[in-house]
């Protein structure tokens, strides 16, 4: 007989369905409306957020955090009359932030602490071992395991009674490499093998083999060759030749005097970033002077790891070193010793977090939580569950058959956590939702993997749903979550959003409040800061001009064919880009001046090709939508330049920006010139500051450059515009929709403080 889909459901449901005991109340500092706020969560925040503070639980300080936390406290009451915590998106994300800080309480920490002090030991250190591995799955069948594990003493005795350990790795062990390297595994350190296997290789005696150690790849035996103290890190810079394994021998050969010649130029002190950025085949760093990230023992291949640490200061270059990937020269740019504990802590935990060390961690915790949590089996029922394994839970197909005996098997306590029952038919749901296909295991053991997991889980989701019993910094920074999301969504549609979507309320305010955004005295003026005198003259001298060669925008000439004046693909490709930035860029302007060739100039008939062409193209550009006052045609100043030239037309970009002055001016010291024109405010600009706010120029030295200021106009006070301050008023304008918010939300929803309670906060 099946039990039905419906029943197992609904025992699922009454699972969680169980009532936490009550607690006795504690005071309320503050309700708002219906909604009391407990004296410690109120407490909690003030410490959290003006414990430091010189002024901390004075008067003044707790009644204007009282305040604003009170103003807070009814945006969320707001939001929750609304409902928008009874939505699925809020408890979607809700849920994420739950799970994301319910991490730190679902460990051990004191069994964190010392792996991370045990990490950072051994990283003191580095071991030479080799292995030999006879595999074997984490979930196989025990009497599987207990083969693998028979094979690996076999061999380990072997080893010890003098059989080569080489021989037996390349003869016996199950980690493909070990038939070319005879199961070495060069130099290693902490956090670079699996956690087990680590273990064993520290606490092996040198020239010793270790017992059996299981992994998830299988049992080893490790033998300890030689431990050295911690090389540290190092950054080396290579130039890399490519000559991969099973390259025929002729290009083999190239690539080796390719690297002995690159070499060669090393050594007489030639450029090395040049060499690299020339020579070097590695592309990921080629560009960057082949330099290579920070690396320790065991993270490069053994040859090049070698070489890199041989070298003794920086600055040292290696000879060519071959690797399975060519032919390297390398170049030692810094040396660090292993960091302090102190600065290391951080980095060690979150990768001890990802690291299979992890797993003793979760042992531990899972130890505890049964114990507190008065975990207990019925030994019958688990029993009577357990024979119901078949052949179909190892296709991953089992159903719930329930037997005859006991008839009650769907509802029997399997076992239970603080009282709490989980039932037969719990697990049964549990199997049907998590089984899988398996291979090389008996029904038995797939089921026993399934309740010891089926355990595991319901001890992890059972603390989880409790935490906020037990740990009250959880509870209060789910609180702080939970009101910040429904705050989140309430001020974006009641004051962000608004302030900026509703434009006359915008304009309106600004209006309003005009007398508070006003420009102070402003200079119109222009500054030249150049290099020296004489860049300063040129500058002055081109600015006089009014328009300057835009160096951003140059254009190579247009080429036509002998007597031809008809566009080419190249000519308007170039054309059609010309085109957008003089259409972006109203302070362009085109000059178009056409040439002929020496054979052009001689007929006759070509005299008006140069500005038939030069037509063409500003015909073109106006086709393109480029305004006719932005394009100038203007006349070769000299025939016989003419005669000499190309058939072109020659395209010079100007420009009013000023700018470009100094674009024009930088191009072989990008600190020869700086140039602003603007208006400025006093106080904007020490330069301007420091001469007479009157219309004129002023010459000056500072901080040894030359200045040059010319001052235009001075305006008086006068109102902003919104275009120019529209940021600020924004701001100032979401400030005023909360605080109207805030008056409309106090008339709405009752406070009342207890004033009793802020005096003993007071008093603290």
């Amino acid at each position: 007989m099946r039990v039905s889909s419906l029943y197992v459901g609904l025992s699922a449901l009454l699972l969680f369905q169980c009532a936490s005991p009550k607690k006795p109340s504690e005071p309320s500092l503050l309700t708002i409306g219906p909604e009391a706020v407990p004296v410690s969560e109120f407490a909690y925040v003030y410490e959290k957020n003006n414990g430091n503070a010189d002024s901390a639980y004075t008067s003044a300080s707790v009644n204007e955090y009282l305040n604003l936390y009170t103003n807070f406290k009814l945006k969320v009451a707001e939001a929750k009359s609304r409902g928008l915590d009874t939505t699925q998106a809020f408890k979607t994300e809700l849920g994420g932030y739950k799970e994301q800080l319910a991490q730190p309480f679902l460990t051990e920490k004191s069994v964190t602490d010392q792996l991370v002090r045990e990490a950072y030991e051994r990283l003191k250190k580095e071991v030479n071992a080799a292995h030999i591995l006879i595999a074997v799955d984490m979930e196989a069948d025990p009497k599987d395991t207990l083969s693998a594990y028979q094979k690996a003493m076999d061999l380990r005795q072997q080893a010890v009674s003098g059989t080569s350990f080489e021989q037996l790795a390349q003869r016996f062990s199950e980690d493909p490499s070990a038939r070319e390297n005879g199961g070495n595994l060069g130099y290693f350190t902490a956090l670079q093998m699996v956690y087990p296997f680590e273990n064993a290789a520290f606490n092996t005696p040198v020239g010793q083999i270790s017992q059996p150690v299981r992994t998830r790849f299988g049992y080893h035996i490790i033998k300890v060759n030689e431990v050295r103290p911690a090389q540290g890190e190092i950054k080396v810079a290579h130039i890399m030749v490519r000559a991969q394994q099973g390259l025929p021998k002729a290009d083999s050969l190239t690539a080796k005097k390719k690297i002995d010649e690159i070499y060669s130029r090393v050594l007489r002190k030639e450029d090395w970033n040049k060499l690299t950025s020339q020579f070097s085949e590695d592309a990921s760093s080629a560009d960057e002077g082949g330099e290579l990230p920070w690396f320790g023992t065991g993270r490069m291949i053994p040859s090049f790891e070698e070489a890199a640490f041989a070298l003794a200061q920086p600055g040292a270059i290696s000879a060519p070193v071959q690797t399975a990937y060519g032919w390297h020269i390398i170049k030692l740019l810094e040396r660090k010793e292993l960091p302090s504990y102190e600065e290391m802590e951080t980095t060690l935990r979150n990768r001890i977090a990802k690291d299979s060390r992890s797993e003793l961690n979760k042992a531990a915790f899972l130890r505890r939580i049964k114990t507190e949590n008065k975990f207990q089996e019925t030994p019958a029922i688990k029993e009577a569950v357990l024979r119901l394994a078949d052949s179909t839970l190892l296709a991953g197909k089992w159903k719930f058959n329930v037997p005859a005996e006991p008839k009650n098997l769907p509802t029997a306590t399997l076992f239970t956590i603080n009282g709490q029952p989980y039932t037969a038919g719990n697990f049964a749901t549990y199997i049907e939702t998590n089984q899988r296909a398996r291979q090389n295991v008996s029904p038995a053991h797939a089921m026993n993997l399934l309740y010891d997991k089926f355990v595991e889980t319901s001890l992890l989701n059972y603390e989880r749903e409790h935490l906020e019993e037990k740990h009250p910094d959880y509870k209060m920074l789910v609180n702080e979550y939970h009101d910040g999301i429904l705050l989140f969504q309430l001020m974006e549609e009641k004051v962000w959003a608004k302030a900026v979507e509703d434009t006359t309320g915008l304009k309106a305010f600004f209006e309003a409040n005009q007398n508070k955004y006003m420009w102070g005295e402003r200079a119109q003026a222009t500054i030249l800061s150049a290099a020296n005198p004489t860049v300063l003259a040129q500058a002055q001298a081109q600015l006089a001009q009014g328009r300057f060669l835009s160096v951003r925008h140059k254009q190579p000439d247009l080429l036509f064919a002998f007597g031809n004046d008809d566009l080419s693909k190249t000519a308007t490709g170039q054309l059609d880009q010309l085109a957008s930035a003089l259409q972006a860029d109203t302070s362009l302007v085109l000059e178009l001046t056409g040439y002929v060739d020496t054979r052009e100039a001689t007929n006759k008939k070509n005299v008006s090709l140069p500005a038939r062409r030069a037509a063409a193209v500003k015909n073109y550009l106006q086709q393109k939508g480029v305004d006719e006052d932005h394009i100038q045609i203007v006349p070769a100043a000299d025939r016989s330049t003419s005669a000499r030239s190309t058939r072109r037309v020659a395209l010079r970009v100007y420009t009013t920006d000023v700018q470009a002055l100094a674009d024009n001016l930088n191009q072989s010291n990008p600190l020869a010139l700086q140039v602003t024109s603007r208006k400025f405010q006093r106080g904007e600009n020490k330069m301007l500051d420091g001469v007479t706010w009157k219309p004129g120029t002023y010459t000056l030295t500072q901080d040894g450059r030359s200045i040059w200021i010319k001052i235009d106009q001075i305006d008086p006070p006068a109102p902003k515009k919104l275009s120019e301050t529209r940021g600020v008023v924004i701001s100032d304008y979401q400030n005023y929709l909360e605080q109207e918010w805030v008056k409309e939300l106090r008339q709405k929803y009752p406070i009342s403080v207890n004033q009793s309670e802020v005096q003993k906060l007071i008093k603290k």
